[in-house]
């Protein structure tokens, strides 16, 4: 059975192993101090959120999230699922499904009008599930990349 629950303390050494997994997929590298500000962010747990879903008694998915204002719904918050990975030897179990449904109730009991997130075209695998539990409404996504201040 798949447990979906917030990370604790002891999670933290295979968290950092599935988010490094994370980053490595979409061929990023970032420093390790963003793994320590990440993990002081999701034990606050005040404005980012991190989930992980647990397979007999092992963490095997880790999921991030934060709520923000919406322009469009002034009256409610909107969730945005920001990261999203499974270990892969349990990929197809369900583990991704159950996550975001985690985020989903997570946000239905903060008040949030809608849970959305974004994934790379070539990840069909992914893409596969998104296409089940939700809609596709054929945004694209644009980005510019600002320096960190010295």
């Amino acid at each position: 059975m798949i447990d979906i629950r917030r990370l604790v303390p002891a999670d933290r050494a295979v968290w950092e192993d599935l988010f490094r997994g994370y980053i490595e997929f979409y061929q990023r590298v970032e420093p390790d101090e963003m793994y320590r500000r990440a993990w002081e962010e999701f034990q606050a747990d005040t404005r980012i959120h991190a989930l992980g879903a647990t397979l007999d008694g092992r963490l095997v998915g880790i999921t991030h999230f934060f709520p923000h204002p919406s322009t469009s719904a002034p009256d409610q918050d909107v969730c945005y699922l920001q990261d999203l990975f499974t270990a892969p030897d349990v990929r197809g179990k369900g583990v991704g499904r159950a996550l975001i449904a985690g985020v989903v109730e997570w946000a239905r009991e903060h008040g949030c009008g809608r849970v959305y997130w974004n994934t790379h075209e070539s990840n069909v695998t992914a893409r596969r599930l998104y296409d089940e539990v939700a809609e596709n409404r054929g945004f694209l996504k644009y980005q510019i990349d600002l320096p960190r201040p010295e």
